[in-house]
């Protein structure tokens, strides 16, 4: 049996009114190896909840697949010590283009940049999601991220995990998922979007967390013209969003939030463009 994604601990509570030990929620951490072929490709710490979404969404959202039809089978298998393997068997074409991706990055170190194996994999260009005629307004920038919160039990428990939903205008977030790790998240939500045929450019992704390069890599990947964060941005991050055409709006703070790239399908109320 696959570890249930919260544990309760006892801790001493300092408070105002006095020291006592109590009882806390707290998410559970655990070792994930996604392994294509029989053969290990990331061990990513992860929250052990919504497996399947995370292994479909890390397949599409690093460039193994192309789609979800390219799967054959995910199995998720509890090991015997503390962590859950992830055997993804990819259909033939796949399989033989993720073999050739293996030989050529035999051999260089690791960057370590979310299961990633070379440099050039970590900088890869993004696919440009395309001229999207969505347009959200100022209100419904910041409507998301409000109800993002509220889709968040996990949190609402622990507060120690990030999330990350998908924001349709006129419909609100239609689902979200939650890890310990912001791009885990990410990956879940996009197995999750993929599962159920949501289209990508139907909205934008919302998330709980900065926003760095490999967030924006992620979104491009689910074709969502727009991504939301609560925090800031890195200068990479930026850049990138800006060459995929994708509008980035971070630290969104109560009415407040920053558009850095590609204002125009932002409508109505005030908002402040960042170079």
């Amino acid at each position: 049996m696959t570890r249930p994604p919260l544990a309760s601990t006892i801790r001493i509570a300092r408070r105002a009114n006095g020291t006592a030990a109590a009882a806390r929620m707290v998410p559970e951490e655990t070792p994930v190896a996604l392994s294509f072929a029989g053969t290990t490709h990331a061990v990513m710490m992860a929250s052990p909840a919504d497996l399947e979404d995370f292994a479909l969404g890390f397949s599409l959202t690093e460039g193994i697949i192309s789609s979800p039809d390219e799967i054959a089978a995910i199995e998720v298998i509890q090991d015997a010590g503390e962590g859950v393997d992830i055997q993804i068997a990819l259909k033939d074409t796949a399989n033989k283009r993720f073999e050739a991706r293996r030989r050529r990055l035999a051999g260089p170190v690791g960057c370590g940049l979310c299961g990633i194996e070379s440099i050039d994999e970590a900088m890869r260009s993004v696919t440009p999601v395309g001229k999207s005629e969505m347009m959200f307004a100022a209100q419904q920038l910041t409507e998301s991220v409000r109800l993002l919160a509220k889709a968040q039990p996990m949190h609402a428990e622990t507060g120690a995990v990030h999330a990350a939903g998908f924001y349709i205008p006129g419909r609100g977030i239609v689902a979200a998922r939650e890890d310990v790790g912001r791009h885990n998240a990410l990956d879940k939500l996009a197995g999750a979007l993929a599962s159920s045929g949501t289209d990508g450019a139907a909205g934008a992704v919302v998330v709980t967390s900065r926003v760095s390069v490999e967030m924006v890599q992620k979104t491009a990947a689910i074709g969502a013209p727009m991504i939301i964060a609560v925090s800031a941005p890195t200068a990479l991050a930026i850049r990138t969003a800006d060459e995929a055409g994708m509008t980035l709006v971070a630290l969104v703070r109560g009415e407040e939030f920053d558009i850095f790239t590609h204002p125009g399908r932002v409508t109505e109320g005030e908002t402040r463009h960042v170079a």
